[in-house]
């Protein structure tokens, strides 16, 4: 279940927060640039993130004043203000010290926060983070004027679309449902004008006066290959805050929860607890879908390279429409083929059906395995056993033809959907034997 959103009274301005875990230690996660605090859990990933951090703490966040649910239409925050807003949330949730964590834009505001109110900060955390972001002689890794108001012009012409937070995750660039996820965030989260005037505060700031005065234990986390903040900003704080631990890991991914990001999470579990658990694959029922065009490569060959890409993309789109209406969740795309999961068998058979139906109409065959099982979920990913065998069926199938598995079989009875018999098979890599069955499409 999704937490709770709340909101706290900071001065005139409200400020939606939620509190995530049971943790013994209190954890404040400052986010970057703009949020949404429901809108974050939309996406497998970034709950995913969320999720380990509540693993070991009492995750407290918000959304910044401005932006996201908190009140919008604010004059523009100085970082006085925004440190109120921090006091004011953990004051609403009873916490009287906490660790702080500024991702990014957050983190000028947490370092100052931390060397502030050293009675209420346990410790400090930033990640990818920055003193400032603007150039200065003594500060060559900075933007520009000219490469600031380039940022500025795309936020002007783009907004909306999630081409700007899409870039803070190259790892992620080609996958279509993040590029919406993104482009939604940035439409709930801020105006096109509000991201502008904030985007143009950030480039202001400059904590640099303020890291030496930092007196409690302080972590800094950077992404060696950081497009957006480039690693030589997390090395300076780490240079200039007193006895601060430094950490470097390989990407080049800004937002904290694309990329491996386990490895972040793994290095602030021990930095607060001293014990480096990992992630702990949660195990869910759940029926796995693979899709896969037959003969594709010939297919490719006698249409040639645009009329296939376009003859995809409309495979993809009556996949990824189906899947919606059945309330599938798209698990991974590799080139024409689909893994999908599905929380119910008889949506996914009937979804596996409508597919093959529909994509047919496009002059597109393709081959459907089924199987319903216990897999393991590491952030927006499934696997486990119940994985292969759903691979394993759909290799078997025949062109046009959705195989399934007797457990499919027996779990939709009653359901009225009709099946024919294929069979005792044994699946490479999977003990026993196992009887497959083919849907009856036609009813």
């Amino acid at each position: 279940m999704r937490p709770q959103t709340k909101y706290a009274r900071s001065g005139e301005v409200n400020i939606a927060y939620q509190v995530v875990g049971y943790g013994p230690r209190d954890l404040v996660y400052v986010p970057g640039f703009i949020s949404n605090v429901e809108h974050f859990w939309d996406d497998a990933r970034t709950a995913h993130f969320l999720e380990r951090l509540a693993s070991f703490s009492r995750l407290i966040w918000f959304d910044k004043r401005g932006t996201g649910l908190s009140d919008r239409g604010v004059p523009v925050p100085t970082l006085e203000q925004r440190m109120d807003d921090v006091r004011c949330v953990m004051d609403a949730v009873g916490s009287e010290r906490a660790t702080i964590l500024g991702v990014s834009e957050g983190g000028p505001m947490s370092a100052l926060f931390a060397a502030t109110y050293p009675k209420r900060t346990t410790a400090l955390v930033l990640v990818n983070s920055f003193a400032r972001t603007a150039w200065a002689p003594d500060y060559p890794w900075g933007r520009t004027r000219d490469e600031f108001e380039a940022r500025v012009s795309a936020i002007r012409n783009a907004w909306g679309t999630g081409t700007l937070w899409l870039a803070m995750a190259p790892s992620l660039a080609k996958d279509e449902a993040y590029r919406a996820w993104c482009a939604m965030l940035e439409r709930q989260s801020a105006s096109p004008s509000a991201a502008e005037t904030l985007f143009r505060m950030n480039y202001e700031i400059d904590a640099r006066h303020v890291l030496a005065a930092i007196a409690v234990p302080t972590l800094i986390f950077h992404r060696t290959g950081d497009r957006n903040i480039k690693v030589e900003h997390g090395r300076f704080l780490a240079k200039h805050i007193p006895s601060a631990k430094c950490v470097e890991a390989l990407g080049d991914d800004h937002v904290p929860w694309a990329g491996d990001a386990d490895v972040l999470v793994d290095e602030i579990e021990e930095f607060l607890t001293g014990m480096r658990r990992g992630p702990e694959p949660d195990r869910v029922l759940a029926t796995v879908v693979f899709t896969d065009i037959v003969d594709a490569t010939r297919k490719a060959v006698e249409l040639g390279d645009q009329q296939w890409r376009k003859l995809l993309e409309q495979h993809h789109a009556v996949v990824r429409e189906h899947l919606t209406r059945f309330r599938g969740r798209e698990i991974d795309t590799a080139g024409d083929g689909f893994l999908a999961a599905f929380d119910g068998p008889t949506r996914a058979v009937q979804a596996a059906a409508a597919i093959t139906s529909d994509v047919a109409k496009l002059g597109v065959r393709v081959r459907v395995g089924i199987h319903t099982g216990e897999c393991e979920v590491m952030g927006a990913k499934l696997s486990g056993l119940a994985v292969h065998v759903g691979a394993r069926v759909a290799s078997l199938a025949e062109s046009g033809e959705v195989l399934v598995s007797s457990t499919v079989k027996d779990l939709v009875a009653g359901s009225g959907l009709r099946f024919r018999d294929r069979g005792m098979y044994e699946l490479k890599g999977v003990p026993g034997a196992w009887q497959l069955y083919a849907v009856n499409i036609d009813g």
